[in-house]
């Protein structure tokens, strides 16, 4: 038989490179001239040979993907998909707090010397004059390093803990107490977060307030190191539990709760139907407000963590006398709740944008899921 007379009103190239269940011990698929070609050279030969009712299995360990076939996504709930969402985590949270560090300096002298500066305004005026533009950078680096290293534990965690806390109480209980899943989820990643944030900030806070101490990690970590010895850059761990964790619940509950009440009751179509932009934006508006409850919350602790990593041998006692009650709901608040809210809204923003791009659903908008599988079995490689 000639080579023209078999493909004739067919395509020219084999049927299995476009069909995975080609690659099955048969061969052959319904007798057909399909087969399997090795890397040998292709020749009318050959053709003959298998036309003839050749069936010998030629393995073939490259096979085209047919164009219309998906790229393989990641497996929800895999190792796979936690460590996504701790880079996700990661690429949100390091850059949007470092694209702050102007607010954050300011809002860290308002805290420890509230006589030099006065407020928002006055503050930026003092800083400018003293240490010129290049100065409202200072401390960049370790706020950089520091929370994405945070950023990568806190969402990571959070979606590890969230489902690991669905699977324990089913899914009945699981939607019926989903924001005690979001508060349990968030408390437990953010306790391991802010371990690995702890010295970046120790660090952070005494380059930003005291002037001359050093110009960033490289040089500030040794020093800080050598006057108070390594478990000095751990002093503000339970302040900074005090103040981080309390953040982290309100910010993933309250914003797990405002992006399902906006889909439930503001957007006619359910979340599915949504373009993917929208979703984005809803992310994005949804962790502003957030943002806000975030700065209520934690506002105080952040005084104390302040005060305690500038002042040398300081107590949460002698941060109390220094600042008053008052002073330690109020002082530098406004300027937080603005650089809180930006910063909430930009790091869900981001955090979605990175699972979209990853064919990954956005966060919220359901409760928390509770497949048939448990957690181990999810983990299992």
């Amino acid at each position: 038989m000639a080579v023209s007379e078999m493909f004739q009103g067919a395509s020219l190239i084999p049927s299995f490179l476009y069909s995975p269940s080609s690659l099955s011990s048969r061969g052959l698929i319904d007798g057909e001239s399909s087969f399997l070609m090795s890397s040998a050279s292709f020749s009318p030969s050959n053709v003959s040979s298998a036309a003839a009712g050749n069936k010998e299995i030629v393995k073939r360990e490259f096979v085209i993907p047919a164009p219309n076939e998906p790229a393989e996504k990641i497996k929800m709930f895999s190792p796979a998909y936690y460590a996504a969402c701790g880079a996700a985590g990661a690429i949100s949270t390091g850059p949007t707090h470092s694209a702050v560090t102007p607010i954050d300096l300011v809002k860290c002298n308002m805290q420890i010397d509230p006589a030099k500066y006065k407020g928002i305004t006055s503050g930026f005026s003092v800083l400018l004059k003293e240490q010129g533009v290049r100065g409202l950078s200072r401390g960049w680096v370790p706020t950089l390093l520091g929370y994405s290293a945070q950023g990568a534990c806190k969402y990571g965690f959070y979606e590890f803990f969230k489902k690991y806390y669905s699977d324990i109480a089913g899914p009945e209980y699981a939607a019926k107490y989903k924001t005690l899943i979001y508060l349990a989820g968030s408390a437990s990643a953010e306790f391991i977060a802010v371990v690995a944030l702890c010295p970046f900030e120790a660090v952070k806070v005494r380059v930003q307030t005291q002037p001359g101490f050093a110009r960033g990690i490289s040089d500030g970590l040794p020093k800080f190191i050598k006057a108070e010895g390594p478990l000095g850059l751990y002093k503000g761990l339970v302040p900074l539990w005090g103040r981080q964790i309390p953040y982290t619940m309100m910010k993933f509950g309250s914003f797990e709760t405002i992006v399902e009440l906006v889909y439930k009751y503001a957007v006619p179509t359910p979340k599915e139907q949504c373009s993917k932009p929208f979703q984005l934006g809803v992310s994005f508006a949804g962790g502003y407000v957030a943002g806000i409850f975030c700065a209520l919350v934690s506002h105080p602790a952040d005084n104390l963590v302040s005060f305690l990593n500038n002042a040398k041998g300081a107590t949460v006692a002698d941060a109390v006398k220094n600042l008053g009650l008052w002073g330690l709901f109020t002082r530098g608040l406004p300027l937080r709740i603005f650089m809180i809210g930006t910063l909430t809204g930009g790091q869900w923003g981001l955090y979605d944008s990175c699972k979209v791009a990853l064919g990954l659903p956005t966060t919220g908008g359901a409760a928390p899921p509770a497949p048939a599988a448990s957690l181990r079995d999810s983990l299992m490689i």
